[in-house]
């Protein structure tokens, strides 16, 4: 009667060592709470993934305790065993199996006498009941309800249970009722072991995206400090080159060494300084300086257009004068053989009038 319970026992111990020395990484997780049909869904969803054996707490240190020469450290393991425990073999790193574990809980409604993880607070406003007795069921829960204008309200808000303290059986019922489900079922990793250290869950639990920005600003100030230090690796290599070449050039326009990299920089510079000095003795600059300078231009092009128009004008007028003075000339002219004949006429007849 004896052998057959140590027998089996003895078997599930060396499923346990396989699981254990052939997993890189291993990890205690607790099942407590967890009914039967949800491991066996959870399992299921982890097949292929990892490797999974729900065990008892004194099976599974023997197994831990036997490893522990051939895997120094994994021992360790032993203090996070506490209530129903499971062990997982996985070769993910322990804070992706710990993102994995923490996928698997779910919300759940109180049965009644559980310690609330956190707060439980009911927000004032409508409830989906009809009004009935069930505004004294949620009246002897602590809810304050009541009936406005055909509806059953929660009046005001209210923290009904504080964290760490047991949920009446009462609450609980009406918590279920109102859909709030203040528990969370789901495997729970205490702890994983990794090359001789046992992580626990506080600190696997982390906030990616603050430790994804954490870690590329710590990159960025480290590349930044070795560029300006000067020291020198695969990465800072070529930022470090580009940023000697530049002083290098700056240097030598400075001091104004010339070679076929800074002798255009230097005309320029030449050029520039030329122009303003031309700047402040107008009266000094040839045609072309001032042409390059905008100088003449502008007056040469002011006073071109008033000669136009002055010689233009005057010349037309002159034109316009000579035209006109033909023109009148013309007519006297044209006019005045016009009126001889009349006067000869006029004579005539007074002399004839004289002979007669």
């Amino acid at each position: 009667m004896d052998r057959e319970p140590a027998s089996w026992k003895q078997d599930y111990v060396e499923d346990l060592k396989k699981v254990i020395s052939a997993s890189p990484v291993i990890g205690i997780v607790s099942v407590t709470g967890i009914p039967a049909p949800q491991i066996q869904k959870m399992r299921a969803s982890l097949r292929g993934k990892m490797t999974f054996l729900v065990a008892k707490n004194n099976l599974l240190l023997l197994a831990l305790n036997e490893l522990d020469k051939d895997k120094p450290g994994v021992a360790g393991l032993i203090d996070l065993i506490d209530g129903q425990c499971a062990i997982v073999g996985s070769t993910d790193n322990p804070f992706k199996l710990f993102k994995v574990m923490e996928a698997t809980k779910t919300a759940s409604p109180a049965k009644g006498g559980e310690l609330a993880p956190d707060d439980i607070d009911i927000k004032a406003g409508e409830t989906p009941f009809k009004p009935g007795p069930i505004v004294g069921d949620l009246q002897q829960a602590g809810i304050p309800a009541a009936i406005e204008g055909g509806k059953v309200v929660i009046k005001k808000s209210k923290t009904l249970v504080k964290a760490g303290e047991p949920i009446p059986a009462s609450v609980a019922q009406m918590l279920t009722k109102l859909e709030i489900f203040p528990m969370t079922v789901g495997m729970d990793l205490k702890g994983v072991f990794e090359e001789g250290i046992v992580f626990k869950s506080d600190v696997l639990a982390i906030d990616e995206e603050k430790f994804m920005g954490d870690l590329y600003g710590s990159i960025g100030g480290a590349f930044s400090l070795a560029c300006q230090i000067g020291y020198t690796t695969p990465l800072t290599i070529r930022p470090l080159l580009t940023k000697g070449s530049s002083e290098a050039m700056n240097v030598a326009i400075f001091a104004g060494i010339t070679n076929k990299d800074t002798v255009e920089k230097l005309l320029g510079m030449a050029g520039g300084k030329m122009m303003a000095l031309a700047s402040q003795i107008p009266d000094a600059l040839d045609v072309e300086l001032k042409e390059k300078m905008g100088i003449t231009i502008a007056v040469e092009d002011k006073a071109a257009p008033a000669e136009g128009v002055s010689d233009s004008s005057g010349s037309e007028g002159t034109e316009a004068k000579s035209e006109s003075a033909e023109s009148s000339d013309s007519a006297t002219d044209s006019s005045e053989p016009e009126k001889k004949p009349e006067k000869k006429e006029e004579v005539s007849e007074k002399d004839a009038a004289t002979d007669s």
